[in-house]
């Protein structure tokens, strides 16, 4: 079992899974901590965390120990995901505003390009995991073109019920699209 960080290092670069271990180990809750800090979500910084091992693990040939440590290595890693989460959630925020500024018609199914069905089947599918509230308003939001106030009259809920479930469902949404996208990669 390596017991220094240059051991770890020289390990690693070698591919041996024991100093992955170990660096994970040693390094993995600073890895976690930076990221939580910089991204203020404790599920994002564990998938950044994973993220950053995984990366680091697959691309090891390019670690070479002479040139720096391996944590100096793996948090120019982590800072290189910290940032893509973020522009990841700027372009998300920039997608939801543009398409609330704007109507967006759904095409029917038998005139629509078979992107558009993949798309409409994934996001029936990443809806089936969410709790039935969530769901059901999600649905009367985007199928009925419903206001949150619209919902809370039909449904009886009250008005903050239905906002709580819109905002949990959107983000559980996005969790699973972002596994599904990250999957596909």
């Amino acid at each position: 079992m390596p017991k220094t960080d240059e051991d770890i290092a020289k390990g690693f670069a070698l591919g041996d899974e024991s100093c992955l271990a170990a660096a994970y180990r040693r390094w993995g809750s600073l890895v976690y901590t930076v990221a939580g800090r910089a991204l203020g979500d404790a599920e994002e910084a564990k998938d950044i965390a994973q993220q950053v091992f995984i990366g680091a693990w697959r691309g090891r040939a390019g670690f070479e120990p002479s040139k720096g440590t391996l944590l100096a290595w793996l948090m120019g890693i982590t800072r290189y995901k910290i940032a893509d989460a973020l522009e990841q959630r700027s372009r998300r925020r920039r997608d939801l505003e543009a398409v609330s500024a704007t109507a967006v018609e759904i095409p029917r199914l038998d005139d629509a390009v078979p992107q558009v069905i993949v798309d409409q089947l994934l996001v029936r599918d990443c809806l089936a995991d969410l709790t039935p509230a969530q769901r059901r308003v999600l649905e009367l939001a985007f199928f009925d073109d419903l206001t949150q106030i619209q919902i809370a009259e039909r449904t009886g809920w009250p008005l903050g019920t239905v906002k709580t479930h819109a905002r949990r469902g959107l983000i559980a949404l996005r969790r699973r699209l972002e596994e599904v996208d990250g999957a596909a990669q």
